[in-house]
């Protein structure tokens, strides 16, 4: 078939892979966990595959027991991409940075810095922190509640902006003759004066190549979906299944229409974890092999951690015990929400549920052949699911290079993926308009 429409395929870069035991595969290249030539190798890899673009996450904590059983070690996401910016030329560089324990100036100067080192290539994926071991690296005893986290990300956000703003256009004249640098009356302060943030500005930087990064969410409570409406260019989500994925989909857009925004402006990308074989037989014994790795015991630490209830002293062989109300939730209440519906659902017990959770943390697992995988997003994609993917390989090696060498090309013989870029930017690779700056004079 040969369909106008694209779809968008985002790789979330992992040092070993998704699945939590990743690092334990005998495949897994784990002395390369700090080298930049592995990272550099793989991103160079998505770029010549037409990828739109790499992510990475970020978590500002880390417990004595991930320091034992789970591959914890990583680079700052933005320093990383720096790098890769240099090493590449059409691929997008998405970071992860909480708003919740950062401020506006500085963040706006980092994003504006990559997006000109990297030609127009730099998008932000806004978090707020979700644990108690984050604030307490941050001069808090606990996470701040969830509504005032999302208040205060909507004000570090329309601060950003307006710094990112700051400069207009053709603010710079470089006139050697007359020794003026810049019209001081296209540079401007902005004077913010809030409930969580005093600036001043303007930003000690010119408006970068894409006039702003691409903005990126990942929250999908109902907080993180009226702020994506408003905000948000791209949208990682979770869901376990179509059905799910659908509802989120028209919820979405629905809203970001209601705030008077063009939906085809906002992209939705689930995130879906593929395991990959020539052979259903191989694809499942690469399954078994990977639950085999597991350790329940740093599984459940795990899930404690994201549900910001201790369940270590639960039995694996019982089901799910009972959670407080999603709203009495302090930690990621979307994720929480939708670990209890995939066990009550499924009727999993506690261990059934750590390895289903085991291979991407609640996003959607496919386990097959390259034409299954293709398949099942090509149904989600055509109908009403997702406008692409956010791919999370289990083992990154083998299981990027499969997705890269089997599942795209099946893709692009269907019509469904690029088979070149059309432009430079991120914003080219997910065909969105460059936004107007709030203070161009007239």
């Amino acid at each position: 078939m040969n369909n106008e429409r694209k779809m968008h395929l985002n790789l979330f870069l992992s040092s070993m892979g998704h699945h939590e035991a990743s690092w334990r595969y005998p495949d897994s290249p784990t002395d390369q966990l700090m080298n930049f030539s592995y990272y550099k190798d793989l991103v160079q890899k998505a770029e010549q595959a037409k990828m739109d673009s790499v992510f990475l996450a970020d978590r500002t904590s880390l417990s004595p027991q991930s320091v034992k059983h789970g591959s914890s070690a990583s680079f700052e996401p933005t320093t990383l991409l720096s790098a890769l910016a240099v090493v590449t030329e059409k691929i997008g560089l998405i970071a992860t940075v909480s708003t919740s324990f950062n401020e506006p100036y500085n963040i706006a100067r980092r994003f504006a810095s990559l997006d000109f080192l990297s030609n127009g290539r730099a998008g932000w994926n806004i978090i707020t922190s979700g644990t108690d071991s984050e604030a307490q690296n941050f001069n808090l005893e606990t996470i701040p509640d969830h509504a005032i986290r999302y208040k205060r990300a909507k004000e570090f956000l329309d601060v950003t902006i307006k710094l990112w703003d700051s400069w207009e256009d053709d603010a710079i004249v470089l006139n050697k003759k007359t020794g003026i640098f810049a019209d001081s009356q296209k540079v401007h302060e902005i004077n913010h004066k809030g409930e969580f943030f005093q600036i001043r500005g303007p930003l000690n930087i010119p408006r970068s190549p894409q006039k702003r990064p691409v903005l990126v969410q990942a929250g999908t409570s109902e907080d993180g979906k009226e702020f994506a409406a408003k905000y948000a260019e791209a949208i990682f989500t979770a869901q376990q299944t179509f059905i799910d994925a659908r509802a989120f989909y028209l919820d979405v857009k629905e809203r970001v229409i209601k705030h008077g925004r063009n939906p085809d402006q906002v992209k939705i990308l689930p995130g879906i974890c593929p395991i990959i074989g020539e052979t259903e037989k191989e694809v499942k014994e690469r399954e078994n092999r990977l639950q085999e790795l597991m350790n329940f015991e740093h599984s459940l630490i795990q899930l404690s951690n994201r549900v910001g209830i201790d369940l270590t002293s639960a039995s694996l062989d019982e089901p799910l015990p009972a959670l407080p109300d999603i709203d009495e939730i302090q930690g990621h209440k979307s994720r929480t929400q939708l670990i209890i519906e995939l066990a009550q659902r499924e009727n999993l017990t506690l261990r059934q549920l750590l390895i289903r959770l085991g291979g991407g943390r609640g996003h959607h697992t496919i386990v097959g052949t390259p034409q299954k995988i293709a398949d099942e997003l090509e149904y989600w994609f055509l109908n009403g699911a997702a406008d692409g993917f956010n791919i999370m390989p289990q083992v990154m090696n083998p299981d990027f290079d499969r997705f890269i060498n089997l599942v795209i090309p099946e893709l692009q013989k269907r019509g469904l993926f690029r088979t070149e870029y059309t432009g430079n930017t991120l914003r080219d690779n997910y065909k969105l308009n460059k936004p107007e700056n709030q203070f161009m004079t007239i």
